[in-house]
C-alpha cells in the first residue's frame, strides 16, 4: 500500500514542520494545499521538499476534496497543519501499509491546549476516520464540520496510538478561533432555517458548561479544563446571538 498524506494550510509556520517531519518515511508522498498564507509556511514546506500547491480558500469539503483529487497513490492520511503522529500511531500505520485489502482507519486524537494534554472535558477520547483508499471517499459539509464519506462495505479499523492535535497556545487563540466556527456554524443553521429563542444563547450556554465541566469531566483538567467549558460556553452565547442577527437581516 502506498499513501500520500495531505496537508491543508493557511499562515501554519508554527506548526507545519513538525506535521511533516511526523509521516517522513512513512508517507510516499506529502501534498500540502495553502490558501494563500502570508508567514513562512510556503518557504519551509518547500525546504522539506514537499509537493506545495496554492489555492484560493473555497471552505473545508471542497479545499479538501481538490487535495484529494491531486493524490496519485491509493490511499490518503488526511493531516491537519497542527496535528503529527506520534511514534505509536506511526509505527501503526507502517504496519498496515503492508495490507492490501481496502479497509478505512481511524485515529484517536489527543488534544494539547497551552501545553496541556487534554484527556476529558468531551476533547477525548477523539476518534476520527483519517486514513482510507482514494476510490469512492470524499469530504462532504457546507460551511464547517466536514465529514468523511466512504464505501459502506469498508470495515473500519481503530490504530493504536495518538495523533497528537497542539490545537491552542493561548486562552485569547481558543476564543478567536471558536467564535471563528461558531459564525460558520450559524451560516449553516441559518441556511437550514433553524431559529433560536432570546433565551437560547444563554440557556446553551450553561448546558454546554455544565456538560464538559461536569457531565464530561472537566474539572480533572484543572485550570485548562475550566478554561475550555467557559470559552465553549461563551462560543455558544456568539453563535446564537449570530443566528438571531442573520435571522433578523433576512426576515
Amino acid at each position: 500500500m502506498k499513501i500520500t498524506a495531505t496537508i491543508i494550510t493557511f499562515n501554519e509556520e508554527r506548526n507545519i514542520e513538525r506535521c511533516i517531519r511526523s509521516v517522513e518515511g512513512l508517507a510516499d508522498e506529502v501534498i500540502v494545499l495553502d490558501s494563500l498564507s502570508t508567514d513562512r509556511t510556503q518557504e519551509i514546506c518547500k525546504s522539506l521538499g514537499v509537493r506545495f500547491e496554492s489555492r484560493a480558500w473555497e471552505g473545508y469539503s471542497e479545499s479538501k476534496n481538490y487535495l484529494n483529487s491531486l493524490v496519485t497513490t491509493d490511499y490518503i492520511l488526511s493531516l491537519d497543519a497542527d496535528e503529527a503522529l506520534d511514534p505509536t500511531l506511526r509505527a501503526e500505520v507502517l504496519k498496515v501499509k503492508t495490507d492490501s485489502k481496502p479497509q478505512i482507519y481511524s485515529v484517536n486524537r489527543l488534544t494539547n491546549y497551552c501545553g496541556k494534554w487534554i484527556k476529558h472535558s468531551g476533547w477525548y477520547p477523539d476518534v476520527k476516520a483519517r486514513l482510507f483508499p482514494k476510490e469512492g471517499s470524499y469530504w462532504d459539509g457546507a460551511i464547517v464540520h466536514e465529514e468523511l464519506i466512504f464505501p459502506e462495505e469498508l470495515k473500519i479499523i481503530q490504530l493504536d496510538g495518538h495523533l497528537e492535535h497542539y490545537s491552542y497556545y493561548s486562552f485569547e487563540d481558543h476564543r478567536a478561533r471558536a467564535d471563528k466556527y461558531s459564525s460558520l456554524t450559524a451560516q449553516k443553521m441559518h441556511q437550514a432555517g433553524k431559529t433560536a429563542s432570546v433565551l437560547k444563547p444563554y440557556l446553551s450556554a450553561l448546558g454546554r458548561f455544565v456538560s464538559m465541566y461536569l457531565l464530561k469531566a472537566g474539572f480533572l483538567d484543572g485550570k485548562m479544563g475550566f478554561k475550555i467549558a467557559q470559552i465553549s460556553a461563551q462560543s455558544n452565547v456568539f453563535k446564537y446571538k449570530e443566528l438571531r442577527r442573520l435571522n433578523r437581516e433576512n426576515h
